[in-house]
């Protein structure tokens, strides 16, 4: 399989293309493009949240924990006094970055279900959501920022298949077909959860029309 190097300079790569093309069609702003980029990059690592002891892993909890202290100190401060929710900020830091990543680690196999279609599906969904209702993006910024997550996803999938052919030997690694996958059948509950969850967004997605526009537009510049 491709390292972490490999996986974060090859999709920042697509990342800055699709970014690039984005602002000359006029889709974005610089500072979006910069934001696609990153997305991309970030797609790019996450199948491998599930790899032990991984720089992916460590990286993306750590990041994780940006979020999930915001809102922390949004929803606490009106109840807690400066002190108190200054320990408590470190309480969340410190459970989602050591915790749950340990958590998640236990509970996961590396190239099981996060390397699979259905996880980048997820993974993109979950993007579009956030983007749309919590920083309260436009549907059609928002289904970008989920479309870029997807590419960097498919990215990392992909080089791992690549990787997986051994051209010198004439042969296929025992890797092979498990990173590019529809879903992880020999884990079927986790899947199926994974599924539910990915089912469960769909009322929190931006509008349908603006993806569809999207993807016109974008096909409209390949041709």
């Amino acid at each position: 399989m491709a390292n972490f190097r490999t996986h974060i300079t090859v999709a920042a790569a697509g990342g800055a293309l699709l970014a690039y093309v984005g602002f000359k069609a006029q889709w974005w702003p610089p500072l979006q493009a910069l934001v696609v980029c990153a997305l991309t990059a970030f797609g790019g690592i996450l199948p491998d949240i599930d790899a032990d002891h991984s720089r992916s892993n460590r990286l993306i909890f750590t990041l994780l924990t940006v979020p999930a202290l915001v809102m922390g100190a949004v929803l606490l401060q009106p109840w807690l006094s400066p002190a108190v929710l200054l320990l408590a900020c470190v309480g969340i830091y410190i459970g989602v970055r050591y915790v749950g990543g340990a958590l998640f680690s236990r509970l996961t196999v590396h190239r099981g279900g996060w390397h699979s279609l259905l996880a980048a599906a997820l993974c993109t969904l979950t993007a579009a959501a956030l983007s749309f209702h919590w920083l309260a993006q436009p549907a059609w910024l928002a289904w970008s920022h989920g479309m870029a997550v997807l590419l960097g996803f498919l990215i990392h999938l992909l080089l791992d298949e690549i990787y997986s052919v051994d051209l010198a030997g004439g042969r296929l690694k025992r890797s092979f077909g498990t990173a590019l996958k529809p879903a992880d059948l020999s884990r079927p509950a986790a899947s199926l959860l994974m599924l539910i969850a990915t089912v469960t967004l769909i009322p929190w997605l931006p509008p349908w029309d603006a993806l569809g526009s999207l993807l016109s537009q974008g096909a409209g510049l390949w041709r």
